[in-house]
């Protein structure tokens, strides 16, 4: 074995556990590595750049802007809305919601559907007394397995298309994954619909959990002069006994006072950082003396004349805001919001607000003017998730939205029957938006998520350093000698699992990246069609449903949802299997 092989094999190695552990962003970590292998020479400067102009690459960055322009119109939030309506039960009101969902998905990205989505949702399961948890990882997986259908799905099939081009190969046709992704996607509805939605808890909605609270949050509330009872125990000030609230801290100069004792003075200035319902915490503040520290000039009471509200948000993987404290972040001079509390994944955080480090899927409640959702609704750094009255922004243009489904009808049909390549119809679609005015310039890069586009313009790199070095040929080799006597089907089947593990680890894009070298290896070393081995990495980079982590949508619906780890195992184990089983049989008997 080289030292090039070996110095890369370290190298992808260190970039796997950075990502496991979450130590930077995504795309930080991935460009990076590709960094060091342009320094080090195993990358020359056009191998390393090669991601930046990849087909692939380039027609998600195109996606974005149409999803983004139909996402602008209402017309996903209309239909939905209107079909939704018209349910009066819960199996009734999934069939009717998560059949056009996955329709909808297979042509659209699935993260923006679900950004979208998610409000309206809660909403509507709010309003009928129905627990949104029901809802929500379903809908998550609805648009996974909707996503497979077509290869503008998601953007992990663009992706591996960019490759195989990359690669020499002709790449996908729109509709050659429907092959297994249309089987995948019925049956996993059925389950969803028969077995899945009875292992999901019920959580109630935010709107529930403002007034009544099942999360628990961290909140900061400061001593002033005149509290009533300075430098009396914190017994006698009645903090010891509050109905679903616990003072855990208390913060005075650079000293720290943990646990707090019901004998504990209370000093003026003190920080009293407290964990629990948030109805008992905005209660407490009420108390004389005691003011909420909210990072910002907005004060709680000032919803009761409407001039702010509180939204709730989670954290994205994109987000600019992760591994950043609240402080470090400057949140209130970026937003102009404040942090009332922070939930974490049923966690509790021993921190004051301020000092909170945020993780992706971090749920924040925010004190924010009234125009806080119509000015950061796209913002990378979080999914702003509050039930709200439609934006201005959205209100209906029935003009608009009719050029919207004629442009995206036009460049699906331009596209299938083989007129336009996907990036030649995709670019024409952004022409035409920009053209009748559907978005603006300034819109669109609100739409575009920079982050994911450099996680794949720099993971094509990392594949590359893999097949250069011949590290994807040794790893194939390696699998082929355990896995031959086992015949093909078995082959398939690991292939399968390792870029499962890995999407439920990593990320899916990083995933299909680091397969598809060591997938196309094996393919020519068993001299098999090397584009089932792409459609089954493919399938299995998407099919993220054990863990929140792994697949954006996932992880928008965790905070909202209330969820716990263990509900995405629970209803994700059976589909994830499910869904192995036929991808692995279908390819090995259509492709080979």
């Amino acid at each position: 074995m080289s030292v090039e092989i070996v110095f890369v094999l370290v190298m992808v190695i260190a970039m796997f556990g950075a990502l496991l552990f979450e130590i930077a962003s995504p795309a930080f970590i991935v460009s990076l590595v590709l960094v060091i292998f342009l320094i080090t020479g195993i990358l020359s400067p056009k191998e390393a750049l090669s991601g930046f102009s990849n087909e692939g690459m380039l027609t998600v960055a195109l996606l974005f802007i149409v999803a983004g322009a139909v996402q602008k119109t209402g017309i996903i939030e209309n239909i939905l809305k209107s079909w939704l309506d018209r349910s009066n039960t819960l199996l009734g009101s999934m069939v009717r919601f998560f059949i056009p969902i996955s329709l909808l998905s297979g042509f659209l990205n699935n993260t923006p559907i679900v950004v979208t989505v998610t409000p309206m949702l809660k909403k509507w399961c709010e309003v009928r007394g129905i627990a949104p948890s029901k809802f929500l990882i379903p809908l998550s997986y609805a648009t996974i397995l909707g996503g497979t259908i077509t290869v503008i799905g998601t953007s992990t099939n663009l992706v591996v298309h960019g490759m195989l081009v990359d690669y020499g190969y002709r790449g996908f046709s729109l509709f050659e994954l429907a092959i297994v992704g249309i089987p995948i996607t019925i049956v996993g509805l059925l389950y969803i619909f028969t077995i899945g939605h009875k292992l999901l808890p019920e959580h109630k909605g935010f709107q529930q959990q403002v007034k009544e609270d099942s999360k628990e949050y961290i909140a900061e509330l400061i001593v002033e002069a005149f509290f009533p009872y300075l430098n009396k125990s914190v017994k006698k000030a009645g903090l010891r006994e509050l109905k679903g609230l616990y003072l855990v801290e208390i913060i005075r100069g650079k000293e720290r006072i943990s646990p707090v004792r019901s004998t504990t003075i209370i000093q003026k200035d003190d920080r009293l950082i407290f964990t629990g319902l948030i109805s008992t915490i905005t209660d407490v503040q009420m108390t004389k003396g005691l003011t909420l520290r909210t990072g910002t000039d907005l004060e709680i009471d000032e919803l009761k004349n409407g001039n702010t509200e509180i939204v709730e948000a989670v954290i994205s993987h994109q987000s600019n805001l992760q591994s950043k404290s609240i402080k470090q972040s400057q949140f209130r001079s970026r937003y102009d919001a404040g942090v009332i509390a922070v939930h974490r994944k049923n966690e509790r955080i021993a921190s004051k607000v301020g000092d909170i480090v945020l993780k992706p899927g971090d749920s924040l409640l925010l004190l924010a003017g009234k125009d806080f959702v119509e000015k950061y609704n796209q913002s990378n750094d979080f999914y702003v998730l509050t039930p709200l009255d439609t934006p201005e922004s959205l209100k209906r243009n029935p003009v608009k939205e009719k050029l919207t489904i004629i442009i995206f009808i036009s460049m699906i049909l331009l596209v299938t029957f083989g007129l336009l390549s996907m990036l030649k119809g995709m670019a024409l679609a952004v022409i035409l938006v920009f053209l009748t005015k559907i978005i603006t310039a300034e819109e669109a890069k609100r739409y575009i998520h920079f982050d994911v586009l450099l996680l794949i313009a720099s993971s094509f790199g990392i594949g590359m350093a893999m097949t250069k070095t011949g590290l994807a040929g040794r790893i194939a080799e390696g699998l082929l000698t355990i896995g031959k006597p086992l015949g093909l089907f078995a082959i398939l089947l690991a292939i399968y699992l390792i870029t499962n593990i890995f999407t439920e680890l990593i990320t899916n894009s990083a995933a299909a990246i680091l397969m598809i070298p060591i997938g196309l290896e094996m393919a020519a070393s068993l001299q098999i069609d090397p584009m089932g081995i792409a459609v089954l990495i493919a399938i299995a980079s998407s099919a993220s449903f054990i863990t929140p982590i792994g697949y954006q949508t996932n992880l928008i619906v965790y905070g909202p949802g209330g969820y716990k780890f263990t509900d995405y195992i629970k209803i994700g184990t059976p589909l994830s299997l499910i869904v192995m089983a036929m991808t692995v049989t279908i390819v090995y008997y259509w492709w080979f």
